[in-house]
């Protein structure tokens, strides 16, 4: 059995059937008739079949050729039908969307808000959004796009940096006021820290960039949430790590305070990554770009 068969040696012969004329398919197909003739005897010699007999005046199917064209032209159909749901899937704005991010404010309220505000203009789009804090395989867990924080390893992914996040250390002053000043980082050992996924901490000094430190910090409470963290050491428990978006407001109600004077944590990109694809549905093009642009308003506007 031949299962090479050119699909447009089918679709000329069966152009040639519907019309019972070569002149009327050529200019159907926008070929010659030379051409459909050739393609004519290839599927004939392919499959070993005479389908039409042609003389000067008229063309006729053969019995093969009736069955052969019966059955191929509704599959062509189904083909053809096939092929414009594809392309008008891709093109139009509904579907699915599943998107992995960091939670805290950047995910459960910066993108959360600016997610709903997208659904709500495009009801037909349904998005997933999953807060797992661990590096995730976006094409073994099929996400179409994360948010992530932190360098990146070198991927065949589109990486597109978002903003750099001011990292700070952090107490309350009830736990500052219980213990002797804080001059250098490599005091936190002898602390209560509070921790997510990350035991040792980086710093450099504010006025020799090149003079950097590394501690390992101990606690007795370890959350990969960031609302968690804050919340710890708002009671007290402990020093904290975390992007300064976090502890804007209570930075500014004086219940937490910074650690160091003269040290400081590295910024921390954050990035948008997704797959590179020519064919990129419509609802992710445009989904990405306004995730994009609206995380990049807001964080332009955090740090002026």
């Amino acid at each position: 059995m031949n299962n090479n068969i050119p699909l447009a040696d089918i679709r000329a012969f069966i152009t040639i059937a519907e019309q019972e004329s070569f002149t009327h398919a050529a200019e159907i197909l926008g070929s010659s008739r030379a051409h459909l003739s050739r393609q004519l005897n290839q599927l004939e010699q392919q499959l070993d079949v005479k389908l039409l007999i042609r003389t000067t005046r008229s063309q006729r199917l053969t019995e093969a050729g009736k069955l052969f064209f019966d059955q191929c032209r509704n599959s062509l159909q189904g083909i053809e039908h096939a092929i414009e749901l594809a392309q008008d899937q891709n093109q139009q704005m509904r579907g699915k969307v599943r998107i992995n991010c960091v939670g805290g404010i950047i995910g459960e309220e910066l993108l959360s808000q600016i997610v709903s505000e997208f659904t709500v203009e495009n009801p037909r789009i349904q998005v997933e959004i999953d807060f797992s804090s661990e590096r995730v395989d976006l094409i073994a867990d099929e996400f179409d796009l994360v948010i992530r924080m932190g360098e990146l390893e070198d991927s065949g992914l589109i990486a597109r940096k978002i903003t750099e996040l001011i990292i700070g250390t952090w107490a309350s002053p009830n736990y500052l006021s219980k213990h002797e000043k804080i001059t250098h980082p490599e005091q936190l050992s002898h602390h209560n820290c509070l921790t997510g996924s990350i035991k040792r901490w980086g710093f450099i000094h504010r006025n020799d960039l090149s003079v950097s430190t590394e501690v390992k910090v101990f606690g007795n409470f370890t959350c990969k949430n960031g609302r968690a963290l804050l919340k710890a050491s708002l009671n007290g428990q402990g020093i904290v790590r975390l992007p300064q978006l976090y502890c804007q407001q209570a930075i500014k109600q004086k219940q937490l305070m910074a650690v160091f004077e003269e040290w400081q944590c590295q910024k921390v990109p954050l990035y948008l990554l997704y797959h590179k694809n020519s064919y990129m549905p419509e609802r992710l093009r445009q989904l990405i770009e306004h995730i994009y642009l609206k995380l990049k308003i807001i964080f332009a506007n955090e740090q002026s």
